[in-house]
């Protein structure tokens, strides 16, 4: 398995997204622990979650419960970096809403802590800015958390290149990945890649792949991924990953599963090599 680094820590290069085994269209738990426990047998050392991934109102937190099982469930539970978020909410009606007030986040942050059983987060990350609460105000929130020990690095979501820049000055230089969406139909996080390049901050690009219905249509909706695997006898999935990996290593994408046949193939697109005419085509697609 390939690595990479979020701030001083060492990463697979490909890490695991949570959120579809905790919202609409689900599957048992049963099957997510077998999800995870595959991604770690195949090497993945992040794994990301949030606690506004689950479904009813109930259930906040149900993914980094979830996750905590599968961890402690495995022998090299122990050696993954789990990143969660805090900001969003889900009031069990669909919606996603927002609260980045400081008391909120400070209090998300106890309760992770508390659901993933843990003395520190690893990484924890502003989920997405609200429009309500002053910026500055919200990031000041994660640095506090951060000077207190409560998590051990800080990150954003859903961020410009201005929020990039803020968040950075208000955490003393401390900023250490930016999670935002970003695939093949989701272009317009390129400045904000380009970056994090510069500044060597970590980026994960979530929904990879599309999103969970879109990821399956992949190579009918792009032909020219659907050709390049056609040329290595692999997934346009597989392809699209490898892509953003060559793109910067800065770059760590987080696809999401429910099915351990699914995160066995994102995980080997670490080892398909593109050559610079195929990384054009793509880039150009």
């Amino acid at each position: 398995m390939q690595t990479r680094r979020i701030g001083d820590i060492e990463v697979s290069a490909i890490g695991l997204g949570g959120m579809p085994m905790s919202i609409e269209g689900r599957p048992d738990e049963a099957r997510s622990l077998d999800t995870i426990h595959a991604a770690l047998d195949a090497g993945v050392t992040l794994i990301d979650t949030a606690d506004a991934y689950h479904l009813h109102a109930d259930e906040v937190g149900h993914n980094e419960s979830l996750i905590a099982k599968a961890l402690a469930s495995h022998g090299r539970g122990s050696e993954v970096l789990v990143a969660t978020k805090g900001g969003h909410l889900r009031p069990g009606d669909g919606r996603w809403t927002l609260d980045g007030s400081p008391a909120h986040i400070k209090q998300a942050c106890e309760d992770s802590l508390r659901r993933l059983g843990v003395e520190a987060i690893g990484l924890y990350q502003f989920h997405r800015p609200d429009p309500k609460v002053p910026y500055a105000d919200s990031v000041g929130a994660v640095r506090d958390l951060l000077d207190e020990g409560k998590i051990r690095m800080a990150g954003i979501s859903n961020a410009n290149p201005e929020q990039i820049r803020l968040a950075n000055e208000i955490l003393g230089g401390r900023l250490v990945s930016v999670q935002n969406q970003f695939s093949p139909a989701f272009r317009s996080s390129e400045p904000e890649l380009r970056l994090c390049d510069e500044l060597g901050i970590a980026f994960l690009p979530w929904s990879p792949l599309g999103g969970i219905a879109q990821a399956r249509e992949l190579g009918s909706a792009y032909a020219r991924f659907a050709d390049v695997a056609e040329a290595h006898g692999v997934s346009p999935q597989r392809v699209c990953l490898a892509w953003m990996l060559a793109k910067s290593p800065v770059v760590v994408p987080i696809p999401g599963s429910s099915r351990p046949e699914t995160i066995r193939d994102s995980v080997a697109a670490t080892d398909l090599a593109l050559t610079a005419e195929e990384f054009a085509a793509l880039d150009a697609a």
